[in-house]
């Protein structure tokens, strides 16, 4: 999930990021709800305040900010919201301190979040939206203590930041818990942040695991019914060890406030994303180069499965892992390196946590009989190439082209991400206010479905959509080894 969270996504899935003001838009305001009833095992025991006591002194606020303009728009607000946020001059709101049309150097727009010590020399770990893109990052403690933190490294794809504080002595400092122990009823305590208020502690318990809920193919969320709202993103849910057994990152919100849905990111998928960060600053994952579909039950009876699992192979990419050891799309992933996998997930997250480099045995179905391939994962593309073009596309010069900024794709930036010397496409260096889903770094590979190869042939076929009384062009996107569609404003042309 990105800091700037898509309107079609909110409306589409409901779901909101829990960062208490976007950097760079996507606010999600969240009604403050009835308050809810303690778990009755809770009750029982006499409360948590032990538990509380103990852990909350390595819960931290994160304020986020970036001196830039900011795209929220009013018409971004849940209902309501416009009048109440304009009064308390939120940056970035039309009319408000701040707002759209003083330029870069104005007040700064922040995100407010949640985070927690996990070393005692002082590193943080937040999620990455609450932090992205952020200039400067304050962790406040308990205690009222500010400093200013570094951003060690962030990983987009499980949305997770470390930060690292400078002190002098041991913070106090938290544990991660077994999260595959973690069971459906257990007691859940999130310490956070919730709308800038501090710290805050709500209780509740584990609603269901393995969730997913559409926000890429690392999802495996832990369901947690305790109260988290905005601001309570990247802190951390605990047992009642005081162990760390999820970071809260979303919330299902009909409404824009919580209604005791939330999802946490499980430890045992946090702790060595957490540790390469700190270690590296960055996660390297491993790729095999091919599209995924998942298996229903009709495929299964016309593939000769005996159960409808595994991961179908849809697409095998030129040149890839996966082609060099003989896959072929229409062959079905049954388990990888002696686990099953059940489906797209399970083939995805495991591939991801191999080191680049490695062998890793494939049990595939193919042509009615399973069989064994050995493939030598590779590296990601786009980990971390893709952070790396983002920041080098801001440096150079483009051709202005529908509010986007844009370069041809030469062989430097074919080598920085990692791209094929045949590679086609236009690259992204810059997006202006209004258009959602791009980003720098990002290679368009064609627009209304025709190839580009030049900035000028985007501007010829977001000028033809514009004859066709089209209000966007659809763009072909590929960002690391995804590709998607998304829609540029042809009235920005």
């Amino acid at each position: 999930m990105s800091h700037a969270t898509p309107r079609a996504f909110r409306r589409n899935l409901a779901m909101a990021l829990l960062a208490g003001t976007a950097l760079l838009g996507g606010l999600v305001p969240a009604a403050i709800e009835t308050a809810r009833a303690a778990p009755a095992e809770v009750l029982a025991s006499g409360g948590v305040a032990d538990l509380v006591e103990h852990v909350s002194p390595a819960v931290v606020t994160i304020t986020a900010a970036q001196t830039a303009p900011t795209r929220m728009a009013a018409r971004d607000l849940p209902p309501g919201f416009e009048e109440f946020l304009r009064r308390f001059g939120v940056p970035g709101l039309p009319g408000s301190p701040g707002g759209r049309g003083e330029g870069r150097g104005a007040p700064v727009a922040r995100a407010l979040g949640s985070g927690f010590v996990f070393d005692a020399s002082g590193y943080v770990v937040t999620n990455r939206h609450v932090v992205a893109d952020a200039d400067q990052v304050t962790v406040t403690f308990s205690d009222g203590t500010e400093r200013q933190a570094e951003i060690v490294g962030e990983d987009e794809r499980t949305d997770l930041a470390v930060l690292k504080v400078k002190t002098d002595k041991p913070l106090p400092a938290l544990k991660f818990a077994d999260s595959d122990k973690v069971r459906v009823g257990d007691v859940a305590v999130a310490v956070g942040n919730p709308f800038g208020l501090g710290g805050t502690v709500t209780a509740g318990i584990v609603s269901a695991r393995s969730r997913d809920i559409g926000s890429g193919p690392y999802d495996d969320y832990i369901q947690l019914d305790a109260s988290i709202n905005s601001g309570n993103s990247g802190g951390p849910t605990f047992n009642l060890a005081g162990e760390v057994i999820g970071i809260n990152t979303a919330i299902y919100t009909p409404n824009g406030g919580s209604v005791g849905i939330g999802f946490a990111i499980p430890a045992n998928m946090a702790k060595p994303v957490v540790e390469a960060l700190k270690r590296d600053g960055k996660v390297e994952r491993g790729w095999l180069g091919v599209s995924l579909q998942g298996v229903t039950k009709e495929l299964a009876d016309g593939l000769g499965l005996p159960k409808e699992e595994g991961a179908l192979i849809a697409a095998v990419e030129p040149k890839s892992p996966a082609e060099k050891a003989g896959l072929k799309a229409g062959d079905v992933v049954l388990s990888a390196g002696g686990k099953p996998v059940k489906d797209t997930r399970d083939l995805a997250r495991h591939v991801g946590t191999i080191k680049p480099g490695s062998k890793l045995d494939l049990a595939v179905w193919r042509e009615g009989k399973e069989r064994t391939l050995t493939v030598t994962v590779d590296q990601s593309p786009g980990q971390p190439q893709q952070r790396l073009a983002k920041a080098e596309a801001r440096k150079e010069e483009g051709e202005e082209v529908a509010g986007l900024k844009l370069s041809t794709l030469t062989d430097q930036w074919r080598q920085r991400l990692r791209l094929a010397d045949d590679a086609s496409g236009v690259v992204v260096l810059d997006v202006g206010d209004g258009i959602e889903g791009l980003r720098p770094g990002d290679i368009i590979a064609s627009v209304n479905n025709v190839p580009v190869d030049q900035p000028a042939d985007v501007a010829a076929q977001v000028k033809a959509a514009a004859k066709a009384g089209r209000k966007n062009a659809l763009v072909q996107v590929r960002r690391g080894d995804t590709m998607a569609f998304l829609t540029i404003p042809v009235d920005q042309g």
